[in-house]
């Protein structure tokens, strides 16, 4: 049990870290955060808010192993190097794509009820 708890606190350590020191942490989380309050609102059906909440986590834990590339690439290449470069912008184009499906997503689950809401309601 120790064991697990020691492992929870360093995961739990590497989120808060990626969110102290990444502003895009940040704004994925204020994104996720206005997303949820919207679907709170709209009434989203049981799979949409499934759907939402594993994109958004997808984002979030992407963003998170983003840093952790970064932070290990920086640590052996201190130096401006190709690789280096290719590794950190491959990292951060992983997180674009899932950026990227999520906002798809969300248009696609939420923009209906939104759209009813904002020009059918009583």
């Amino acid at each position: 049990m120790n064991r697990f708890l020691r492992s929870l606190g360093c995961a739990v350590s590497g989120i808060l870290f990626t969110v102290r020191t990444q502003r895009h942490m940040k704004f994925h989380i204020g994104a996720a955060a206005a997303v949820f309050l919207l679907a709170a609102l709209l009434g989203l059906s049981a799979v949409e808010w499934t759907i939402i909440v594993l994109i958004s986590a997808l984002v979030i834990a992407l963003e998170t192993v983003n840093t952790a590339i970064e932070k290990a690439v920086d640590l052996h290449m201190p130096n401006t190097h190709p690789l280096a470069k290719a590794a950190k912008d491959a990292a951060a184009g992983a997180v674009l794509i899932a950026a990227i499906a999520s906002i798809i997503i969300g248009l696609i689950i939420l923009g209906p009820p939104l759209f009813k809401f904002l020009f059918y309601s009583p």
